[in-house]
């Protein structure tokens, strides 16, 4: 059998780690000398919280290669081939982690596909894995499947401040939009594995509109047939309004809502929501 593993960035539901047995491994959020491995040693709503008093922003980490060995390893002995996704390369070294634990179980049945995205995006691909799978998919082949299309997904996200952002390292382009921001919301895209700046909008309001409008435009016609998921951070009633809009938009099927956890919320703040889609 085909086990999927996955880092904790996916933000999966819990109904859907249960029906699958789906393996998460955790990042860590760092408060000063405290390290937290993100939904076990701290939750996403105390995460919160703690952000909100916290005098200093937290910092990130990757798992390490002997996290990932071990559930490999777990996996394999109990004979089932293992699919792993990662969080984006190029936002995090989680990926390396995991290539790490591969070289060190040399010729077993696994594959590490970087996802070049995380959250949404991951989520997405998770799912359409669990379909490959179900349809009698090789491990090989929903590898090659994931590896096509997760250049197929469009994800954007708007969030209240570049602050978090900026604190944190991940901005990557989008720093040319700090200084400009009084009254500005970032709309933002994830694009081949960073976050680059997409446009700047005068309300959250009008930016989850234009958020909207271009996901449109990139579904080209195919919207209502498209999978699409929205997330939030800390902004559940805007998210619960906005997939109003979005299914009637798309006329696409109600899209889940997952909440940005505390490792992505580090770097977003309170505030985010993120709408992907893919056809």
């Amino acid at each position: 059998m085909i086990k999927i593993v996955t880092d904790s960035t996916a933000g999966l539901p819990e109904a859907l780690i249960r029906e699958h047995d789906i393996r998460i491994i955790p990042l860590y959020v760092h408060f000063g000398e405290q390290a937290f491995k993100e939904g076990i040693d701290i939750t996403t709503e105390q995460f919160y919280e703690r952000l909100r008093t916290s005098a200093n922003l937290p910092t990130t980490s990757q798992p390490s290669v002997g996290e990932f060995h071990e559930v490999f390893k777990e996996l394999i002995d109990a004979g089932h081939e293992v699919l792993a996704l990662t969080i984006s390369s190029k936002l995090s070294g989680t990926w390396n982690s995991a290539m790490g634990a591969l070289e060190m179980l040399p010729g077993a049945p696994i594959s590490v596909v970087d996802s070049l995205g995380t959250s949404l995006a991951m989520y997405m691909l998770v799912e359409s894995a669990l379909r490959e799978i179900a349809g009698g998919a090789t491990r090989q082949q929903v590898a090659a499947h994931l590896e096509r299309l997760r250049g197929q997904v469009h994800f954007f996200f708007v969030v209240d401040t570049l602050e978090y952002l900026a604190k944190g390292g991940r901005i990557g382009n989008a720093k040319a939009f700090m200084g400009t921001l009084i009254k500005i919301k970032p709309l933002l895209i994830m694009e081949n594995g960073v976050i680059e700046p997409c446009e700047q909008v005068r309300s959250k309001s009008k930016a989850m509109a234009r958020m909207l409008e271009l996901i449109e435009q990139r579904l080209a016609g195919q919207a209502a047939q498209a999978h699409v998921a929205i997330a939030h951070a800390m902004a559940l009633d805007e998210a619960l309004a906005f997939r109003k809009e979005v299914v009637a938009r798309l006329g696409c099927a109600e899209p889940p809502i997952s909440e940005v956890g505390a490792v992505l919320g580090t770097h977003t703040g309170p505030g985010a929501v993120a709408l992907a889609a893919y056809v």
